[in-house]
């Protein structure tokens, strides 16, 4: 069956939130999604014996976590077979090992092990901070394998007819190879496991046994454990009051409670991202960006997904703008009318609310008084290394992951996002609880990472298809209801914001947005990562920022010359933001009220909602 974005509407059936679904269908993913110019044809019938295929391969995808062998393969040999026939770059290598070597034996034989080390762990490298792996013999395993590790990086350095990505998927797969053998995974070459060992009698290794057991049984059995004391949901994060004013099969819409006598006149709405909940704007008081623009004398709604059960595994992306972001903007004009709205989407909710705001351009529809887009990214070409093995293989590999359940799972997601920074997120983490025997200390964002989600097929099919694979909304290729949409229609000023440590959309990425619009562009580069630096308030005083803005129709500045010219100022981005906002809009009116009950938008409930509570 030919699915385009927008062109192709499923039935859906009524379910309780909250209540997986018993004896599933299997999903009918789309095998490609036609480009908008080509013409409709009729259904592809598959034969039944397709079904064993997938079967056979969805089995596979669990053995493998859901990563194609065929990627491995296809970088792996790519990679072999051009050094084969490069003998200079052979000739590169061996002097490089010998220039390695030299540097760790004149390093070894000196008097005193105190002088600068011949090679430096990468910046989010944590495994080798401990003073320990300053003496010897410890000093000499770390920089052994940092060596390793840099002749590894020169290896799998970009080759003149090497496929690029083929390069950077071989050093992806040397740099999991090698953070599984590092001295730091073993007790007998760590020092600071030594250390403790000693100094607890080995109570160390009997509580980290203990803590992998739990860990062990926790995720073969899928079991979500609740917030630890002091992180409940409602109560100490996702407690800004509000009411919850409309709710569908997809989402709940959440308006806050006003805490100034008067609010300007246009209103927020929030579109998170559904691969997380979303209270990730709503944590603790003091980290809350919902309770920040609610201070700041604005009317806040947010959209607040659900998480998906196979009964919603055809969910398709243009459900997500249609029955998610555009009804949530019907609403909002409903209770607060006649007034523009702001609307701000953050990561993958930042992508459905360009593609809403281009679809409303080109349909004369100019509700939207700004777009602001936080770490948000609308062409996929250099997004990072979630792309390192999205081909075709990969995922059709996912697809028929989710053939059978109607979604993909929560483990799923998990282990993609942590291999990326495997040595902190995967390795650093089983030292300190498996052999140091401690426990993770709580924080309030440590609690929303674990609040996982599912994503149904049918929307994580065409996702991954539409966008990542093909590229296709700045491409000129993305049809909406059968028709072409384009950025560069979209003429709200927008407000768009960059991490400088981002590994899930990379700062540059972000940026490209400038390219593929026309109007107004505020740009924001902070500090931090994906999370930390978007959740960075004013108050706790931390990081940096660079802010530019470019004129509607003004030339293009590339993103290294534009930061070697935008000097970086302290502090968080969000009053630069909020003042941004106030310009945007008209002046201070009386507050609305919460919700219209006269047109069918009483308060269901008080915020959080109960979509946030799904598991």
């Amino acid at each position: 069956m030919h699915i385009g974005i927008g062109q192709t509407r499923m039935n859906k059936r009524p379910q309780t939130p909250g209540i997986p679904s018993k004896g599933a269908k299997p999903v009918q993913l789309p095998a490609t999604i036609p480009l908008a110019s080509q013409p409709e044809t009729g259904p592809t019938v598959a034969h039944p014996h397709e079904h064993l295929d997938r079967a056979s391969r969805a089995a596979a995808a669990y053995m493998s976590a859901g990563v194609s062998p065929h990627a491995f393969i296809e970088a792996w040999t790519d990679w072999a077979l051009h050094l084969a026939r490069a003998p200079g770059r052979q000739l590169e290598l061996v002097e490089r090992a010998q220039q390695n070597m030299t540097r760790l034996m004149a390093q070894s034989l000196l008097p005193r092990s105190d002088g600068a080390p011949a090679f430096e762990p990468k910046p989010y490298d944590h495994r080798f901070r401990h003073p320990g792996w300053q003496k010897p013999p410890y000093r000499n395993l770390q920089q052994g394998f940092l060596a390793v590790q840099d002749w590894w990086d020169h290896a799998t350095d970009h080759m003149r007819g090497l496929r690029p990505d083929d390069a950077d998927r071989a050093r992806f797969m040397a740099r999991q190879m090698l953070d599984l053998v590092s001295p730091s995974n073993f007790p007998a070459l760590n020092p600071e496991i030594i250390e403790e060992t000693g100094k607890r009698h080995g109570m160390n290794l009997a509580e980290g046994a203990r803590n992998f057991l739990h860990d062990y049984v926790t995720t073969v059995a899928q079991i979500h454990e609740p917030a630890p004391e002091g992180f409940r949901i409602g109560k100490d994060l996702a407690c800004t009051p509000g009411e919850v004013v409309f709710r569908n099969d997809l989402f709940e819409l959440i308006q806050y409670a006003p805490r100034t006598a008067k609010v300007h006149a246009e209103p927020v709405l929030i579109v998170p991202a559904w691969i997380m909940k979303y209270y990730i704007l709503d944590l603790s008081p003091q980290n809350s960006m919902v309770r920040y623009l609610v201070e700041q004398g604005f009317t806040v709604f947010m959209i607040s997904w659900c998480n998906p059960t196979a009964e919603q595994a055809e969910l398709s992306l243009d459900d997500y703008r249609e029955r998610g972001m555009m009804a949530a903007l019907d609403a909002v004009n409903s209770i607060v009318p006649k007034r523009r709205v702001h609307a701000v989407g953050y990561c993958l909710g930042g992508t459905i609310l360009s593609i809403a705001a281009a679809t409303m351009a080109r349909d004369k529809d100019d509700r939207l008084a700004s777009i602001s887009l936080m770490a948000a990214q609308v062409d996929f070409a250099e997004a990072g290394e979630l792309l390192l093995f999205l081909d075709e293989s990969q995922v059709a590999f996912l697809e028929d992951m989710m053939w059978e359940k109607g979604y993909l799972d929560r483990p799923q997601m998990a282990r993609a996002f942590s291999a990326i920074r495997s040595e902190d997120l995967i390795y650093s983490r089983a030292v300190r609880r498996y052999y140091l025997g401690k426990e993770d200390l709580p924080t309030d964002m440590g609690v929303w990472v674990s609040d996982t989600t599912r994503m149904p097929a049918r929307m994580h099919s065409e996702y991954l298809r539409s966008l990542f694979l093909e590229n296709r909304l700045t491409a000129g290729r993305f049809a909406v209801a059968g028709r072409v949409i384009a950025l560069k229609d979209v003429a709200a000023p927008i407000f768009a914001v960059g991490t400088e440590a981002d590994h899930i959309a990379p700062w540059r990425s972000v940026y490209k947005t400038q390219l593929f619009t026309d109007s107004e562009l505020t740009f924001v580069l902070t500090s931090g990562g994906h999370n930390s630096g978007i959740v960075n308030p004013p108050e706790a005083a931390r990081g940096h920022h660079r802010i530019s803005c470019r004129e509607a129709g003004a030339l293009y500045v590339g993103p290294d010359a534009w930061l070697a010219q935008t000097p970086p100022q302290p502090g968080s981005w969000w009053p630069a933001w909020t003042r941004w906002l106030k310009k945007k809009s008209g002046g201070a009116v009386p507050t609305p009220g919460m919700g219209a009950p006269d047109k069918g938008l009483a308060s269901i409930g008080s915020a959080p909602g109960a979509y946030v509570h799904q598991i």
